[in-house]
């Protein structure tokens, strides 16, 4: 891919999270396409992400996910991303990282990488300990 065909990529990426719009993410994908989310159950088809983006507005209607970063080699691209929403009136911030195989353009391959113990933590209340004090 070239360096222009990314940052379209990564323009329309950043877009479709800022308009939670499931059509946009669909246009994305190639339709055999997989996602593989630590926040899910299981594996999610390209098929399924406006499905996917209709429960998380549902869910989370106060998400917002911003674009920090992002690289490319041959048809991978990494962005790096922080998310952010109200939980029980304070916010609360994280931040990931998805890997992305294309084809063509099309999203083939997804693969999100975050630490979810603070969203697992804030979701039952549990105080969240850290595993080293210096």
């Amino acid at each position: 891919m070239t360096e222009m065909e990314v940052e379209n990529f990564v323009t329309h990426f950043a877009a479709a999270w800022a308009e939670r719009d499931g059509a946009a993410f669909l246009a994305l994908w190639h339709p055999d396409g997989v996602l593989e989310t630590p926040l899910a159950d299981r594996p999610i088809a390209g098929s399924e992400l406006g499905r996917l983006t209709e429960l998380t507005k549902a869910q989370a209607p106060d998400h917002v996910w911003q674009l920090l970063d992002w690289a490319a080699r041959g048809d991978r691209v990494i962005i790096e991303w922080q998310a952010t929403r109200v939980i029980s009136g304070e916010r609360f911030d994280w931040r990931g990282v998805d890997k992305f195989r294309l084809e063509n353009g099309k999203i083939v391959e997804e693969r999100v990488y975050m630490d979810t113990a603070p969203l697992r933590a804030a979701r039952t209340g549990a105080k969240l300990e850290p595993i080293l004090r210096l």
